[in-house]
Formats: structure tokens, sequence, C-alpha cells
């Protein structure tokens, strides 16, 4: 058996909180197969651990194995035989996968004995991109190593599946998630706040973090004020208008990135006014308006979470069961607030919150249901 002295250090540190993924991993090192499916909940550790096979992969045979290592790890990598493709807006192009994986993956490597190549957020390959894919799987080279990455390796097709070696991951429990937020460089919260966080962002170390952000910080105040204004019947400031904009900021930030990384997709082309540029632009524009809808949709669905959560600890406070709170940093505005809050009105009321959740998912007007929410939420939040 492996000892644990011999799992290199980037391997042990992406997986410090997935030992079964870590003996999978360890495994794949010293007999490596030719594809891999990483699953499991978004925010456990897959991009990490997939980037730390990676890099072992390509350092052995390599003539600097540290140095191929050093490369590999790093987030963009300059290693000319790592290829690490992410959908552009909601899905993959399909060119991107045929030109970068497919034909690319016949071709030997630069350095060393190894290619990878990385298919992030795997699920958002159309059917035609996993179908063009499978003949890879099949018969790859002997030099070639294919690491998908995925949270809902259902929406992947059986016959690719079958064709992968799956690793995986749980969602962190609160307690391994805000370990690894102390963690972290350049940490400045509280120790207090960094335990509510973790508890509210539902395993998901992205979330965690963005909750940690500025914005996040913003998005948060703006669902406790909805709650604050309902309690008051001081709804004339509006204040889902907040959560609305948080989610909007969101979508114009994701924007710019897909716009970003299309463009460098769009050169590849050549010159900018042929057919093939013209179309690759075309195909950028809708991923961006695409991944807009997607990332406000997601931020305002998390606004409105944690919304439910301040309404449930307000119930939990009131119940005398302060140990289930969620946000344990604001203990004392969540007492005060409490003692003027029937519990069943806010048990009630994280019930409408998650109507509404699931309303908006069919289409309806952001700013109508959130309106109707909290003149809905000042109903049923009496005094006591």
């Amino acid at each position: 058996m492996t000892r644990v002295a011999e799992i290199p250090a980037a391997l042990e540190a992406a997986t410090a909180d997935q030992p079964a993924a870590r003996v999978a991993l360890v495994a794949a090192v010293g007999a490596p197969s030719h594809a891999y499916l990483f699953a499991g909940p978004t925010g456990a550790g897959k991009r990490d651990a997939a980037r730390a096979l990676a890099a072992e992969l390509l350092a052995a045979g390599a003539p600097d194995p540290d140095d191929a290592r050093r490369r590999a790890l790093a987030d963009p990598s300059p290693h000319p035989d790592l290829v690490w493709i992410r959908p552009v807006g909601t899905q993959h192009l399909v060119d991107q996968v045929r030109e970068r994986v497919i034909a690319a993956a016949a071709y030997r490597p630069f350095e060393g004995e190894r290619r990878v190549f990385v298919i992030e957020d795997a699920d958002a390959m159309a059917e035609e991109s996993q179908n063009a894919l499978l003949k890879t799987l099949e018969e790859p080279a002997p030099f070639a190593h294919l690491l998908l990455i995925s949270a809902e390796p259902a929406a992947l097709l059986e016959t690719v599946r079958s064709r992968c070696q799956t690793i995986r991951f749980a969602r962190l429990a609160p307690q391994q998630l805000e370990a690894r937020l102390a963690s972290r460089g350049g940490a400045t919260e509280s120790e207090v706040e960094r335990r509510a966080v973790a508890r509210l962002a539902g395993g998901d170390t992205a979330r965690a973090l963005l909750l940690l952000s500025e914005q996040g910080v913003e998005l948060r105040e703006a669902a406790i004020d909805c709650v604050r204004a309902a309690a008051t019947g001081e709804l004339s400031e509006r204040p889902w208008l907040g959560l609305l904009e948080a989610a909007g900021l969101a979508g114009e930030a994701a924007t710019a990135e897909v716009r970003e990384a299309a463009a460098a997709i769009t050169e590849e082309a050549g010159d900018e006014g042929s057919v093939e540029a013209r179309r690759r632009a075309r195909e950028a524009e809708e991923a961006g308006r695409r991944v807009a809808r997607r990332v406000r949709t997601q931020v305002l669905d998390l606004g409105l979470g944690l919304v439910a959560s301040w309404l449930r600890d307000l119930a939990a406070v009131a119940d005398g069961a302060e140990d289930l709170v969620l946000n344990a940093d604001r203990g004392d505005e969540l007492s005060a607030q409490a003692a003027d809050i029937e519990v069943l009105g806010a048990r009630r009321g994280a019930e409408l919150v998650m109507d509404t959740r699931r309303r908006l998912t069919v289409n309806v007007s952001e700013e109508l249901a959130l309106e109707a929410l909290c003149f809905k939420l000042e109903g049923v939040l009496a005094a006591a």
C-alpha cells in the first residue's frame, strides 16, 4: 500500500477532505487509465484534484519532472502538453472540443511521455460534442489522458461515462469548508464569520468565497434588508432592488469574462473579416448573453436562499435553538429581531421564499416576483 509520505504534495493538498478520491488518485499516478470522470458537487475540490493529477502525469518521464509539475500546476498553465478547456458561456463550443481535444489528442507530446486533456464542466458539452469525443475515448493514443470534470455526471451520455473511470467527490461538511477558508492566504474575516459562511455555503467552496467577497457581503446584506423591511412594514424603499442589483452586477462581470475568453478563441480563426471569425464572434456574443442570464439567475437564487436562511434562523432563535443558527456572526441582530417575530410566521416566510425560488425557474418577472414576496412576508411576519 502507498504510504502517505509518497503522496505528491499537490495531490495531498487537493484531496485533504476527500479520502476516497485520494486513494483512487494515488493509484492513478502509478498506473493511469486513459480517461477519468471527476464527479461530485460544485466546490468539492474536483478542479484542484484534476490539476494535481495532470501535473503528476506530465512529470512522469519529463526531462525535468519538478519543472514540468510546476508549470502544469499553474493556472493558466504554460505546459504545452496540458490542454484545459472551459465552456464559453453555458456550453462548450463544438469546434473547440473537436480542435483542441479530439484532433490534438493524436499528436505526440512536445515534452516527456504524455499529454493531458482536461474538460471542465464536461456536462456542458452538447450531445454532438460528446458523440464526437467517443472515438477518442474508445481508441485513445497511448500517451493521451482525458480528465472530465462534472457536477452533473447524469447529463453526460452513458456511452461517455462508461468509458471513463469515475472518481467520486463528496460534499464538504461545514467544518471542512471552514478549515479550508481559514487556511487560504490573505484571510481577513473573523472566525465566527468564516463559520457562518461555511454553513451558508452548503459545502460549496466557490460559494463560500463569493459570500466573503465584497459582492457577497452586499448580497447577504440585501437579503437581510428584505426581511428587516418586511418585518417593520417599511417596504417603500423597495429593498428587493438590492437583490436584483447584486445579481445584475454579477451577470455583467461574468459576461466580460466570457467575451475575453471568446476573443482569444476568435483570434485562432485568423483574419477578423473571415467567415469563420465572424461566426465565432456571433457565437461568443450569444454565449455572453446566455452566461449573463445564468449567473444572474444563480446569484439571485443564492440571495433568496440567504433570505430563507435568515427567516429560519429567526424561528430557531425564537424557539431557543440557537445552536441551529446558520448566520452565527449576526447573533445579536437575530435575537433582537426574533423578539418581535412570530415563530410560525418566520417559518411560513421561509416557505414563501422557497416557493418564489421555484417560480423564478419558469421565467416570471423577477422584479414582480420579489416585490410580491416582500409584501407576503410583511403579511406573515406579524408582531408578537
